[in-house]
């Protein structure tokens, strides 16, 4: 009789967990976020999460890590909301994850972006305010940097120049160390991969203060191309084959999409209605970037001054009620 009563106990107890997986397909209670290291992302993250705790009574998570390992967890549901993928960059591997069906593509956060090797203006056009002479007045393509190795003369080897890429960790730093060597300037430079997108900031920030040459990678919209004032080098137009084949265009249009596992419409249907309405810009995205670097205050902070900012922007993405609940909690 024991035998038989713990044999149905067990049976009782598998159901109840098969249950109570199946019930976690259908229901969420913290919605997890992915940052994979850059500030807009963190930015938007915390837009949406006042949003969602504040309006629609969620609570959220943030997971960091690097590009490739959030998109994974997005695959496998333990991220549920991704606020900027940036499509081309990753292309073959979101492609592959909107194919399975495993992630959903809800909305465009922005597509006015621009990425590539920048340079600080004054390099091309002087800066008489500061008595920077032009050194570089015949600066315009990546190309064009086969002409100036000795002006960005990498401090380590002063027989090459230095190109300061993307780190290591992101995908674009292939396509940048590709990108040098279809140009032969592999040959004129070293192409430095920095740990982190502060490292490049740092970097920047040291030769731009003391007025000297640097070209290096980064894109917009950020705190750093709304601050500096940075010139970004021209390339050959877009074309696809050739850029898949060698990278020797200007980097494709990239659409920064807001991307859910499949799992949460069914879950979170309000939120997910949300978020297929969340639109911004470079340039809204860009202001609340700049209001963080001046005011030294993290994203979360940024968020809350934008959302006062610009409260006929998000509140037409939610109803009345949900508009009304956030604005009293930002008071």
């Amino acid at each position: 009789m024991k035998k038989i009563m713990l044999f149905f106990s067990l049976c009782m107890l598998l159901v109840l967990t098969a249950c109570g997986n199946e019930t976690s397909k259908d229901s969420i209670e913290v919605i997890k976020f992915a940052d994979a290291g850059w500030d807009s992302i963190r930015l938007h993250n915390s837009i949406a999460q006042t949003i969602i705790e504040e309006g629609y009574g969620y609570e959220t998570e943030v997971t960091s890590g690097t590009t490739a390992a959030t998109m994974q967890s997005l695959e496998k549901g333990d991220i549920n909301v991704y606020m900027e993928v940036w499509t081309d960059n990753i292309k073959d591997v979101y492609e592959k994850a909107i194919e399975s069906g495993n992630i959903m593509k809800v909305a465009t956060n922005f597509a006015d972006n621009a990425q590539g090797l920048y340079v600080p203006t004054y390099v091309i056009e002087g800066d008489a305010e500061r008595g920077i002479e032009p050194i570089a007045p015949d600066l315009k393509t990546v190309q064009d940097l086969e002409k100036y190795p000795e002006i960005f003369q990498d401090p380590e080897d002063s027989s090459k120049g230095r190109v300061v890429g993307a780190p290591s960790s992101w995908v674009v730093s292939e396509y940048l160390g590709t990108k040098l060597e279809t140009y032969g300037l592999d040959e004129q430079y070293n192409y430095l991969a920095p740990g982190s997108d502060s490292a490049i900031v740092a970097d920047l920030a040291g030769a731009y203060k003391k007025g000297e040459p640097w070209v290096g990678y980064y894109w917009s919209p950020t705190w750093v191309t709304a601050s500096y004032d940075l010139t970004l080098l021209e390339d050959a137009p877009y074309d696809e084959a050739k850029w898949n084949e060698s990278k020797g265009t200007e980097f494709p249009p990239n659409d920064v999409v807001i991307a859910v596992h499949k799992d949460l419409p069914t879950q979170a249907k309000d939120v997910v209605d949300f978020l297929s309405k969340y639109e911004t810009s470079n340039d809204l995205t860009e202001s609340a970037l700049d209001y963080m670097q001046e005011n030294d205050v993290e994203a979360d902070e940024a968020a809350i001054w934008w959302m006062k900012e610009y409260e006929d922007i998000w509140t037409a993405w939610v109803s009345e009620e949900v508009a009304e609940k956030v604005k009293a909690s930002l008071k």
